[in-house]
């Protein structure tokens, strides 16, 4: 690696985006995602981003990709690009009003959304885009998490990042396509770890760190405009007597703002706020964890404890929280290391046979 950007500066002396709607979040946060330069995807330090918790943006490494190429040329020619890898499937999209400004998100009511979700053909949603592109007053257009595997195989394969199990483990990753105009997916986390390319137009991911939960105040558990929690404070004009704690959140964010090629990665459960700031924008990214297959999503098991524990006297939630320390954040083989191996049953390492079996017995559990 090379010339490592630890990104520090007033955040107010960086210039506006006109077409980003004013200063907004670029105007309140100070410090900037780690930059660096490595010679290809395979060099990227892994380990120091998700061990160390540090995202990183790595500038114009996939530069010489065929779609960034084509974008570079024009919007139309990375649309026409896009179109000669179609295998015509039905894809989801997205469509909101002009008054949303991009803005996916809740109605005033919290209960519903203020855009609407299709399945149709991929041209259909391109032509829309060519069809409002340039005009002030746009409808916000976006096809969101198309799979490339599924729909666009040979784009993929043309696109490479040329990494593979020795990074993602046995379990290759969900691949994405996101198309779309100006576009703001209000702050969220996944489960997974993520590698964004911006491939067409420009992208902005303000990231924060999982221990700032509490103050980014997460919205409804179901609906949500995407499948995860977002956060509540619209990082455009926050209102801070609603959300005060939106200041601390605010000491602990960091913007990365990209270009086409760069590639932005980033750990699982980091929020992260993302705009699409061209009037056409193509990013494309990679989802994965390195949790071995057997292992159940951990969402089920916070679920499954604001039925259980949530309610329960705040001196038994301590009892329970020790309990977890000891069988769960602790060293995994701490629990059963003073057993006998033939004791250990679910307390030694899990194994497939093992994650049935315990599966099984919560399932009978749960039906009772």
């Amino acid at each position: 690696m090379d010339h490592l950007v630890d990104g520090q500066h007033p955040g107010a002396d960086r210039p506006q985006d006109p077409q980003a709607g004013g200063p907004g979040m670029t105007a309140l946060v100070a410090r900037r995602t780690l930059e660096t330069t490595v010679a290809s995807p395979a060099e990227i330090p892994f380990d120091a981003v998700l061990a160390g918790q540090t995202p990183m943006l790595f500038k114009g490494l996939v530069r010489d990709w065929p779609l960034v190429q084509a974008g570079l040329r024009s919007g139309q020619a990375a649309r026409d690009y896009i179109r000669a890898h179609d295998q015509g499937g039905r894809v989801v999209g997205y469509t909101g009003d002009p008054a949303i400004k991009g803005r996916f998100f809740y109605d005033e009511t919290r209960t519903a959304m203020n855009f609407k979700a299709e399945r149709a053909p991929l041209e259909a949603f391109l032509r829309r885009l060519e069809e409002v592109e340039g005009a002030n007053d746009a409808p916000s257009v976006y096809v969101g998490s198309a799979d490339l595997d599924a729909y666009f195989p040979s784009l993929k394969a043309a696109n490479d990042l040329g990494v593979g199990a020795e990074v993602f483990g046995p379990e290759p990753p969900m691949a994405g396509i996101w198309i779309g105009n100006r576009t703001v997916a209000a702050a969220h986390w996944d489960m997974s770890n993520n590698i964004a390319v911006c491939a067409v137009g420009r992208r902005r991911f303000t990231l924060f760190p999982p221990d700032q939960v509490a103050n980014l105040y997460p919205g409804p558990l179901e609906p949500t405009p995407g499948g995860q929690v977002v956060s509540l404070v619209d990082f455009e004009t926050p209102d801070f007597d609603a959300h005060p704690g939106f200041r601390e959140a605010l000491k602990n964010a960091q913007v990365a703002e990209m270009e086409p090629g760069d590639l932005l990665v980033y750990p699982a459960l980091w929020w992260h706020q993302v705009e699409a700031l061209e009037p056409f924008n193509v990013l494309v990214n990679y989802w994965w964890n390195a949790a071995p297959a057997h292992a159940d999503t951990p969402m089920n098991t916070l679920l499954h404890g604001l039925l259980s524990l949530r309610d329960r006297p705040d001196f038994e939630k301590q009892g329970w929280k020790a309990l977890f320390d000891y069988y769960v954040f602790g060293p995994a083989d701490r629990a059963g290391a003073h057993m006998p191996e033939a004791a250990r049953g679910a307390l030694g390492p899990m194994d497939e046979m093992k994650a049935r079996r315990l599966r099984a017995y919560l399932l009978d559990r749960l039906n009772r």
